[in-house]
């Protein structure tokens, strides 16, 4: 199908206007084409052969609308940083409609009223930084957005310095967020409240709708999605950066990438956000603040449900996430069957690596190929010793092993990505791009598409990262 014949509906519009205000996207002067990325197209039943630059810079930039789409920008409140701002909303990013089954939302693309005091645009570095990341969570099999294309453009934006403006257009099978419950239960709109709750039924949980205590089963599944997801998040080393309720998908996927990271040498407590100065959104504090966002959640929803209910379901968070984390790292080692001291090897082998300033994600790539010899996970250590006890340990958890060890190395270059996007590798895409050379983006696209494979081109994305690169902080603007 070509772009021309896509047809959006905007079911959100059903609601009252107090949900929404429909505003037309802003253009930016002389936009440019960065990047289209031909899966999410076919996500959207596009055949990407069809599309042209000319027409996609002008869906991005608001100059091309599509049959039956009415843009708009949502409603919501949320927690920031623990405090509970009452009015937030789409402050930057505007609405196109939905086409099988996603959501079309440009980012970057002007003012709408719950702009406060923000210009409503985006800039390019940070625009590259989430189409990209949205890809790569994909590809490492991450509940997330996605993305379709992105912009540049001649338009100059005030930030630290004046950027390039730019405008992402992401998807997503729902755009409600934690914070969307939060802004009609501070405001005792508890009518707007349930038709809020029974929209998010019908748009993403039709199997509870119609059922006894379909409000409780919804929030019961959101809280099994979001325990998994942050387990995920662990498992690679992914710090999300800003853990606000209104970043939190009221369907269990990563949405809002900002000042986002993926862990170089490993640090429990690593904070990629230099905002965050009290750490509340660590690396190591994501589970905890997890379970934070639902209890506001749970709270926002009690009109409608029990609140001893809700805690019931709330209580079991806990339970999914050490499960589906103890599953994720027991792939990553290549245990095939469970045992009980594999949270204690597993514990260990962290302290390990954060004493011994272990660069996570070649460490357990070269990992999945271990067959004894250690000379080369030794040499990423600053602590050798620690670790050779270590493998001591896992070469005798190694034993209780159904599998052979050929079939353990298959699975584990399965499990552990060779590439992930950290970000002094989007920061070498960001610099080429702002000089408008956009091959690293699109190279990078098929990179984050493709974490597992062997990429001789860009085997220096595999190693450790240099030293004056690790463990970068960012900034929160965008």
């Amino acid at each position: 199908m070509k772009l021309s014949n896509l047809t959006l509906s905007t079911p959100y519009l059903s609601l009252d206007p107090i949900f929404y205000h429909e505003v037309a996207p802003t253009p930016l002067k002389n936009p440019k084409l960065v990047s289209l990325n031909p899966e999410a197209a076919k996500l959207l039943g596009i055949d990407p052969s069809h599309l042209t630059d000319a027409e996609l810079e002008k869906l991005l930039n608001g100059t091309l609308l599509l049959k039956g789409s009415r843009p708009y920008a949502m409603c919501y409140a949320g927690h920031q940083f623990g405090y509970y701002v009452q009015r937030l909303g789409d402050g930057r990013a505007i609405n196109l409609g939905c086409a099988n089954g996603w959501n079309l939302q440009l980012k970057g693309s002007g003012q709408t009223l719950y702009s406060r005091q923000g210009d409503g645009r985006a800039v390019l570095r940070s625009s590259i930084r989430e189409y990209l990341i949205s890809e790569a969570m994909h590809g490492l099999g991450i509940p997330t957005s996605r993305a379709l294309a992105i912009i540049s453009s001649d338009e100059s934006v005030a930030r630290e310095k004046w950027e390039r403006g730019a405008i992402v257009l992401r998807l997503s099978p729902s755009w409600i967020r934690f914070g969307s419950f939060e802004y009609f239960f501070h405001t005792n709109k508890h009518k707007e409240l349930e038709r809020l709750a029974d929209f998010l039924l019908q748009e993403s949980f039709p199997q509870f709708v119609g059922s006894e205590n379909a409000y409780l089963k919804m929030y019961a599944e959101i809280v099994q999605r979001t325990a998994q997801m942050i387990a995920q998040w662990q498992s690679v080393g992914f710090n999300h950066g800003v853990m606000n309720t209104d970043n939190m998908s009221a369907i269990g996927i990563t949405i809002d990438y900002g000042p986002f990271a993926f862990m170089d040498t490993f640090e429990s407590g690593y904070i990629c956000n230099h905002t965050d100065a009290q750490g509340r959104y660590s690396y190591d504090n994501q589970p905890r603040i997890g379970y934070w966002n639902l209890e506001r959640l749970a709270h926002a929803l009690s009109p409608l449900i029990p609140t001893e209910k809700l805690q019931l379901e709330l209580d079991k968070y806990g339970d999914y996430f050490t499960t589906r984390l103890m599953e994720l790292l027991r792939d990553k080692l290549g245990l095939d069957i469970p045992n009980e001291n594999d949270s204690d090897l597993l514990r260990s082998l962290f302290t390990v690596m954060e004493n011994g300033r272990i660069d996570m994600t070649p460490f357990f790539r070269i990992l999945s190929r271990y067959d004894g010899n250690r000379e080369t996970l030794l040499s990423m250590t600053l602590a050798p010793n620690q670790l050779n006890e270590w493998c001591d340990r896992y070469d005798e958890r190694l034993n209780l092993n159904t599998s052979s060890v050929e079939e353990r190395h298959k699975h584990m270059l399965r499990t552990n990505p060779k590439y992930v996007l950290k970000n002094y590798i989007l920061q070498e895409a960001i610099d080429a791009a702002e000089k408008d050379d956009f091959t690293l983006v699109n190279d990078l696209l098929m990179l984050a598409q493709n974490p597992y494979d062997e990429h001789n081109k860009f085997e220096r994305y595999a190693g450790v990262t240099p030293q004056q690169h690790t463990n970068l902080k960012l900034s929160c603007s965008s």
